[in-house]
């Protein structure tokens, strides 16, 4: 068994972190590789983009390592480099203010809240998320075709057994209150992609639904994994953008040590301390933790009465 210590800023790290309208993103150091070279090389060739008839050469596109180890699998599997081109993927916040302006000043205010989010709410922030569109001549940088046929669509159904999800669909729009792109992806990693997928949920969706399942008390069982939510009980979680955000936009968990009896938590494998959380896992088996942005971490182990593969314990908080 080993013991972990999560910290506050841990809450906004991981592959299942929430970014959007409410959330906003943490800057973090990010372990970032080029898109079509998993183990950093410059393998892929950089492709040209036309935003508005204007040409504009995408030479350096980077996605967070993990999730472009995954997306090169899944384009092996299906042949999907030849067809599929990378649009966009990680931005800084400077380059998501500059997106934000001029399609603000070329499209207008409507279509610039339905299609690009807001500054330091992006989730191209993360590295987590990629834009992906047809191979084509001409390819439109804010909304690139990619159909629900051929390649494309051979692409979403593989999607989730690789990590990822199309985050923003048609029925889920009053949810992520982001429009209908059938391009954008997001990696929240296995087994929550297949989770999402075989539930109907878009991410708020999946991490409320989560909340539910206590860690140390009764984890979701899914194949040969459980996963639990662990809120961050003894942790001041704050924002400062939530000084002045709407009563209904109030989210961010602020609980105290005090919440759990001292014999509960013991009995869990959690001890409060004044620089975080510290917990127990069986460093046997994989697991994996991430922050969620919001207020806690969602623990994921191999189950100890499932059967599967066992790889290598990691800490993503």
């Amino acid at each position: 068994m080993s013991r972990i210590l999560l910290g506050k800023e841990d809450i906004y790290r991981g592959d299942l972190v929430l970014v959007n309208r409410d959330y906003r993103y943490h800057e973090q150091h990010q372990d970032l590789s080029l898109v079509g070279s998993w183990n950093g090389e410059d393998s892929y060739v950089s492709h040209a983009g036309a935003w508005k008839g204007e040409v504009v050469l995408y030479e350096h596109i980077f996605l967070q390592s993990r999730a472009n180890h995954a997306l090169n699998q899944l384009m092996d599997e299906i042949g999907g480099w030849a067809y599929i081109v990378p649009v966009s993927a990680w931005r800084s916040l400077s380059e998501q203010q500059a997106i934000w302006d001029q399609s603000l000043s070329e499209s207008g205010q409507e279509f610039t809240e339905r299609f690009v989010a807001v500054p330091g709410h992006s989730e191209h922030q993360t590295g987590l998320a990629i834009d992906l569109g047809l191979r084509q001549e001409e390819i439109d940088f804010i909304r690139p075709y990619f159909p629900y046929e051929g390649i494309c669509q051979a692409f979403r159904e593989r999607a989730a057994a690789y990590g990822f999800i199309e985050r923003y669909q048609k029925e889920k729009q009053a949810v992520t209150r982001i429009g209908h792109e059938p391009w954008h992806f997001r990696y929240v990693g296995t087994p929550h992609a297949e989770i999402m997928v075989q539930k109907g949920f878009a991410l708020e969706e999946y991490i409320r639904f989560i909340r539910d399942y206590r860690y140390g008390e009764n984890p979701l069982v899914f194949q040969q994994f459980e996963i639990s939510y662990l809120e961050a009980a003894d942790l001041s979680v704050s924002d400062p953008e939530k000084a002045n955000a709407k009563e209904s936009d109030a989210k961010v968990v602020n609980a105290k040590a005090s919440d759990w009896k001292a014999s509960d938590a013991e009995a869990m494998g959690i001890n409060a301390k004044n620089d975080g959380i510290e917990i127990e896992i069986d460093d046997t088996g994989f697991y994996r933790i991430s922050g969620d942005n919001c207020g806690g971490f969602i623990v994921t182990q191999i189950s100890r009465t499932g059967c599967g593969i066992v790889g290598e314990g990691e800490n993503e908080g």
